[in-house]
Formats: structure tokens, sequence, C-alpha cells
């Protein structure tokens, strides 16, 4: 036999091999591509379930209760209001876009049948509107029992509201306590009667910067909304404190990771909402913890408190400082002109 046909003879059985670990790695690539979709298919339900979070269970109705839910024209808010409507409340859906209030409102009212969701202006970018809004609701309501500071807004650019102050801190803090100082004597006397204030676990990230409050000497918009996330935070703990004995409770929430327009002032982190918008709550999900804190019966009493998929969560160090939130309540009231002891 000749050297040629020896060679070809001994190099079969490695082309064989070769050919096998090659159709060995394309099965294994075949069965990835096919499996993995699959696990997916199958772990989707449990992903949304974890994705979705808690739910308020209480089956509380308020016939005959007045709510307040700010930024009710979408996202969670028009869920919060839509849930409580649903129960029975006269609800005030208190908004800066009228028109866009009134479509929310009108499709709550056809959902529900309950013909007790009212549109107001207010603008918390304003004082001027918030002054407005809350003499008109004292003329026009005998009482209030909820009241949800809901709307806010989320990496702004740089602007300031109507009087001077940094839109996130403007909007987000000091509006909606301006807004609360006006209504407080009505919660008082509608008592019991509880404050929700919609914050977030950005507050984690926040600091009071008092010596630049407006980001005038140095802004980040990221930062400006974990500032004012921190705000709420400690509004909530002082204004609990200042109310023991009333009957008027203030809680705080984070509602989630929440698929709404809170992210449209970012063009990436709209295109990554709509990406990821799988694992992101539904508005509906999100209000969850709203209503919770507005409704259930076990927390008639429990005040100065933060939660989160429907249960007491962590707050950060800089949430429990005392002495910050009541320097943050003295300039709060010195920016706003008023005198809130």
């Amino acid at each position: 036999m000749s050297e040629k046909s020896v060679t070809f003879f001994s190099s079969q059985p490695v082309r064989l091999e070769r050919a096998a670990a090659m159709f060995n790695c394309w099965g294994a690539a075949l069965g990835a591509a096919v499996s993995v979709p699959v696990l997916l298919l199958v772990a989707a339900p449990y992903i949304r379930r974890y994705v979705a979070g808690g739910r308020c269970k209480s089956t509380v109705r308020l016939e005959g209760k007045v709510a307040i839910v700010t930024g009710a024209n979408t996202g969670i808010g028009k869920e919060t209001a839509r849930d409580l409507a649903r129960r029975g409340a006269r609800v005030i859906v208190a908004c800066r876009d009228t028109e866009k209030a009134e479509a929310a409102a009108s499709e709550i009212r056809a959902e529900t049948g309950n013909q007790q969701v009212i549109v107001k202006k207010l603008d918390l970018a304003d004082t001027k509107s918030i002054r407005e809004f809350a003499e008109k609701f004292l003329a026009e309501e005998k009482e209030l029992h909820i009241l949800i500071n809901n709307a806010g807004v989320m990496l702004c650019p740089y602007s300031k509201t109507a009087d001077g102050f940094e839109m996130h801190l403007g909007v987000n803090h000091l509006g909606h306590f301006l807004l609360t100082f006006l209504l407080l004597e009505c919660l008082k006397q509608s008592a019991p009667a509880r404050i929700v204030n919609v914050s977030s676990l950005a507050h984690h990230g926040g600091r009071i910067r008092f010596h630049d409050l407006h980001g005038e000497k140095s802004y980040n918009r990221g930062l400006a909304y974990c500032h004012s996330k921190l705000a709420n935070v400690l509004f909530t703990r002082e204004l609990a404190r200042r109310l023991q004995g009333t009957k008027v409770t203030a809680n705080a929430l984070h509602p989630g990771s929440v698929h709404s327009e809170l992210v449209r002032h970012s063009f990436v982190m709209t295109w990554l909402w709509k990406i990821f918008s799988f694992f992101l709550k539904t508005p509906q999900e999100g209000a969850q913890t709203s209503v919770y804190c507005a409704v259930a019966e076990e927390l008639d009493s429990v005040t100065g408190q933060y939660f989160s998929d429907c249960k007491p969560a962590y707050v950060s160090p800089r949430g429990r400082d005392d002495e910050t939130a009541k320097k943050l309540w003295s300039v709060s009231c010195e920016l706003l002109g008023i005198q809130w002891d």
C-alpha cells in the first residue's frame, strides 16, 4: 500500500471526530435557541408576578368620603383616582392640564359608574394656582378625608417655577407642602383623615443641599429628582410628628418602577422604558401602594412611615434625620411665605 493511501485512511477518524464535534456544537446552539425562549415563556408569569409587587387587598368602601389626587390625569395618579372612585369616594382630580384631566375623569366615571369624579385646575409650579385651588375647594366642599400628593416631575432640564424655585423641588416638594398647609384644617375637621405623599426609592440618592436648594451653583437633573424625593420623606416625617393626636395621619411611599409618562423629559429613559416595559409595573400595579396607604384599615393609626409594595420599607439614614426634617420645614415655610407652627 502506498504512503498516500495510508495517509488517507489514517486521517478519516480525525475528520469524523471534527464533523461530530461541529454537529454537537450546532446541536447545542440550536437547543439553546429553542430552550431559552421556552424557559422565558414558562417563567414569564412568575417574572410578571414578581415585578407587579404587592397589591392592596382592602375591600373598604368610601361612600361619603372626599379625596384629592394630584396629577390624576395619567399614570399611577389616574389609576389611584379610578380605584378610589370604584370604592364610592367623591374624587377631585387636581391637574394642570384640565383637558387631559377631563378625558381621564370621563373615562373613570363611565367605567365605575361614579359620577362624583370632579376635575379642578391645579398647577403645582405656581403658588398662585395652588392658593386658588385650595380657596375654591374649601368654598365648595365641606370635608376632605384623603389627600394624595401624587403629581411630580422627573429629569427636567434646568428650569424654575413661576415663583423661582428649581422645578423638581418646587413641584415635588414645595407645591405639595403649600397645598397640604392650605387644606390641613379641613383634614383635621374631617378626621379621621389621611395624607399620602408619593416619594420614591430614589430618595436614597438624595441630599438636602441647603446651600444650593435651587441648583444655581451646580445642577444634575437626576440628582435633583432624588433630592426632591428625599424632601418628600422628610416632610412626611415632620408632618406626622406635628399631627400627633389629631387623627390625621401622614405616610410616604415608593410606587415602584412604573411604565408611565414620568420619564418623558429623558429620551434615553423613554426608550429604555419601552424596551424593558415587561420588567416595569403597569400604572395600575404602581398605584397599589398609594391606594393601600389611603384605605387599608390596618393603617388607621399608623403615621410617619414609608411603604413599598404595600408593606413597610427601609428609609435611608438621611430620610430619618429629624434635624434636617425640621430645618427643611422651616426653610420651606420661609420660601413660601407662610407660618406653620
